[in-house]
């Protein structure tokens, strides 16, 4: 199998900043009322972060933004935590073999990560006194594993080199 590029453009190091800011992006795009199926943001975000930076993003990154999803949503404290950081874990140790892969296999490998922390935060909301949802949140990783092509386009821009045309350089 060949790596997941399809051109020879060199990606740039990717800003602190600019992570930052995609995942307050998330974090407000979750905070909207939204229908059923409407995919995680967060968790989204950050399992593309997860695979693509795995040293920058991590299972800490993944324990604070599941304690300001728990906060923001009035939810059992601890249940995006958890889902979150076991997110954070899995996407980074199958990060190398995720990349390998094209966009659309890598949405299939996704979707098990996203289904899993909806499972793990569905059992602790549920341990904490709720009753079963139903099966109509489930619908959220689909959309999730969906979204991950236009997602990897929207996030991996900033960091594509200008094209520059140098006779004496062979990259």
């Amino acid at each position: 199998m060949k790596p997941t590029h399809d051109s020879t453009r060199i990606l740039l190091a990717v800003r602190n900043w600019f992570i930052f800011l995609s995942f307050g992006i998330a974090l407000l795009l979750d905070l909207m009322p939204a229908p059923p199926g409407w995919p995680d943001w967060v968790a989204l975000v950050l399992t593309f972060w997860c695979v693509r930076e795995p040293l920058k993003v991590g299972m800490a990154t993944g324990f604070a933004l599941g304690i300001a999803v728990d906060v923001a949503d009035a939810a059992v404290m601890g249940e995006h935590a958890l889902g979150y950081v076991l997110l954070a874990y899995a996407a980074g140790a199958l990060s190398r073999r995720i990349l390998w892969f094209p966009l659309s296999l890598q949405a299939l490998h996704v979707l098990p990560l996203l289904l899993a922390m909806q499972v793990v935060t569905l059992a602790a909301r549920m341990l904490g006194g709720a009753a079963f949802p139903g099966w109509t949140p489930f619908l959220a990783s689909l959309s999730g594993a969906a979204l991950w092509i236009p997602l990897n386009y929207l996030l991996l821009a900033p960091q594509y080199r200008p094209v520059e045309k140098d006779e004496n350089r062979p990259i």
